[in-house]
């Protein structure tokens, strides 16, 4: 089984809203072995949904769509499924029940157009919606469209998620016969061309059913390794086979093979190690002792942050000498050692890791450009491991999150088994 995925709505059009919906969709389809051939979006006109609806109809078993069917003059989802199949509508006295219920717990009664909410398409399957109004369903589309699938659901993403869990995963879950395997491969300090270059013939040598896609992101580039198939023991080899293949030829870059964050690998490896961080910001604002919090548990490592933003700061809450500061400038690597230096006192950590940079628009000069970053990593009993410079080519937001990747890629080189840095 195949599917497409059809997002009804001007605001996603306009670019008002993200389309989240598809991406969940996609992920959950996946898990059952259902792949997605084809993602859309099409504005709230009868005729043109009806059209692209047909259209993906001819080629896909199911056709999830989202969208267009509040109690709005917008909302014509429905109305174009009955232009394209030719029938009509009928209340879903369950579904209506399910609604009174919800109405009578607010104290509300059920108004016409509440109602309307309950009425589906005649024939359809029932999804109930349990976290609003609008019904969802299941359409079987008869031998005009070889008896393939129509799911009609609302854009709420909370509303979907839910239908989705409780309904229509477990639906096709039933009708599926295949498996999919995906497996990221994350990586850094590495550029796409140069990790291409590196893995071509593994690339070039693929096993039937699978797939190796790169997926670069503002920090640096992922890949994920896709097998489909029927018979999910072979699927489950050739994937790890292709993976393992990967992780021998660049594995001094990959940081991991699951989907996991860099900050989670991080407190993990910190965890095992009975270790403790503490960080020293300016240029990058919290940034890093932020995502290293967003992990659970994550107190049980992360100590204490310092945002030292002006030259004041550094010197008061951290001891940078003024004179340090005027001879080499608050962006060096001078000052970034005595931040680090500094955080490791003041917090007895047994690391700590401190920026000092650039971010831009503005402050930048020939010798110090907008994306400069200075970085040190000070290690307890040890002092100062490393210090370096780098340079970074985005805007603020992107400048600042590319030094917090850079930061945390250095310490998770310390903490690596066999680092010549690490404990």
């Amino acid at each position: 089984m195949r599917a497409e995925i059809v997002s009804v709505g001007d605001e996603l059009l306009k670019g008002q809203r993200v389309n989240t919906n598809a991406a969940f969709m996609a992920r959950a389809l996946g898990g059952i072995g259902v792949p997605v051939d084809r993602i859309v979006a099409c504005r709230d006109l009868e005729e043109e949904m009806s059209a692209v609806f047909a259209e993906s109809l001819e080629r896909a078993d199911i056709v999830l769509v989202t969208g267009g069917l509040g109690p709005t003059r917008d909302d014509r989802t429905r109305e174009a499924v009955q232009q394209l199949l030719g029938k009509g509508l009928e209340l879903s006295e369950e579904a209506y029940a399910n609604l009174a219920a919800r109405m009578k717990q607010r104290g509300l009664e059920v108004t016409d157009s509440l109602r309307d909410q309950a009425m589906v398409i005649e024939g359809s399957h029932v999804i109930a919606n349990t976290k609003g109004s609008a019904a969802g369903m299941i359409i079987e589309c008869g031998e005009q469209f070889r008896n393939h699938y129509l799911v009609l659901m609302p854009g709420v993403p909370s509303e979907m998620i839910a239908m989705m869990e409780l309904t229509v995963i477990p639906f096709f879950a039933a009708l599926s016969r295949s498996v999919i395997r995906h497996t990221p491969v994350k990586t850094l300090g590495i550029g796409e061309s140069t990790l291409a270059g590196m893995i071509v013939d593994i690339e070039d040598g693929l096993p039937e059913g699978t797939t190796l896609a790169y997926l670069p992101h503002a920090a640096g580039v992922s890949l994920m390794i896709s097998t489909f198939g029927c018979d999910r023991e072979l699927v489950d080899c050739d994937n790890r086979r292709v993976v393992d293949a990967i992780v021998g030829r660049a594995g001094k870059f990959i940081y991991a093979t699951s989907e996991v964050t860099l900050e989670e690998v991080i407190g993990g490896m910190l965890s095992a190690g009975g270790l403790t961080v503490a960080v020293a910001e300016s240029c990058t604002g919290g940034l890093v002792a932020s995502r290293l919090t967003d992990v659970p548990g994550s107190s049980a490592y992360f100590l204490q942050g310092f945002v030292v933003y002006s030259n004041q700061a550094k010197e008061r809450s951290l001891g940078v000498p003024g004179e340090m500061i005027e001879k080499f400038g608050a962006v060096s690597e001078e000052v970034a050692r005595a931040m680090a230096t500094g955080c490791l006192e003041k917090s007895g950590a047994n690391f700590a890791l401190s920026t000092t940079g650039i971010a831009g628009p503005a402050g930048g000069s020939p010798e110090k450009p907008v994306g400069m970053l200075c970085l040190a990593i000070a290690k307890k009993n040890s002092g100062v491991l490393l210090s370096r410079t780098l340079f970074m080519q985005g805007d603020r937001e992107l400048n600042k999150l590319r030094f917090s990747e850079a930061l945390l890629r250095e310490l998770w080189e310390c903490l690596r088994p066999g680092s010549s840095l690490s404990f």
